[in-house]
């Protein structure tokens, strides 16, 4: 199935500069406010607030949809990649349980790295070595003690508007652990914030959860594709993108 891709926005000259500078304020004024917090639930917390107060301040407005369909336990996150602005729009819908699963090379920007450890983000190898069956152990750990996790399956994003393939971590992860799979679509990063730059435009910004799926039957390998394939599916329904690996 194919989609129009979302139309590119314009803004005037000084609405880029003010956009990051904003974010940048208020994620240093965040990281500042819940450094001497000890309960991550509560630094979780405070740095939603902030993030929600720097999409509005931005004028992109966030709209949640079917946002009740999220169940009341622990579950496995999945969503499309777009943008960087992604993991600060999914962190501003969603509630402030989850532990975002993030590539490793964020660990190496010194500010971010230390306000998405202090959320409770999760650093994953994307490669297949000991590192990343190290990382996969530690999730499986943190989901099979009720941690909720948000992954982007795609692993990045690509400059070229479209659904890439997913790799399989997250739904490994939900059926070793026995956790149900809620498919999430974003729209609206991708033109707030497009790919190979630094250039934001204000905006609609809309998160819409599908239905849930259950848990993986086992951690056969058919089934968890099953799994990550109604995923991807319900997801491609509901974003204006192609999709870049239809035999996935």
């Amino acid at each position: 199935m194919t989609h129009p891709t979302e139309p590119q926005r314009r803004s005037c000259p000084l609405y880029a500069p003010y956009a990051l500078l904003a974010f940048g304020v208020l994620a240093l004024v965040a990281l500042l406010l819940i450094l001497p917090v000890p309960w991550q639930s509560l630094r979780r917390r405070m740095v939603r607030r902030a993030a929600r107060i720097a999409l509005a301040a931005c004028g992109m407005r966030v709209t949640a949809l079917n946002l009740a369909a999220l169940p009341a336990g622990p579950c496995v996150v999945v969503a499309n990649h777009a943008s960087y602005l992604d993991g600060v729009v999914l962190f501003a819908a969603l509630p402030p349980v989850f532990g975002f699963v993030i590539k490793r090379e964020m660990s190496r920007v010194p500010l971010a790295n230390l306000l998405l450890r202090r959320i409770g983000s999760h650093y994953v190898d994307r490669g297949r070595g000991q590192k990343s069956a190290r990382d996969t152990r530690k999730l499986l750990k943190r989901a099979s003690s009720g941690g909720a996790l948000a992954f982007f399956p795609e692993g990045t994003f690509n400059h070229a508007p479209g659904l890439a393939a997913f790799r399989h971590g997250a739904f490994v992860i939900a059926a070793r652990a026995g956790l149900p799979v809620v498919p999430i679509a974003i729209r609206g990063t991708r033109a707030a914030l497009p790919p190979g730059g630094l250039r934001p435009y204000h905006g609609p910004i809309e998160v819409e959860l599908a239905d849930v799926l259950p848990a993986p039957a086992s951690a056969a390998e058919a089934d968890v594709n099953a799994t990550l394939q109604a995923a991807r599916a319900a997801i491609l329904r509901r974003i204006p993108e192609p999709d870049l690996a239809p035999d996935s």
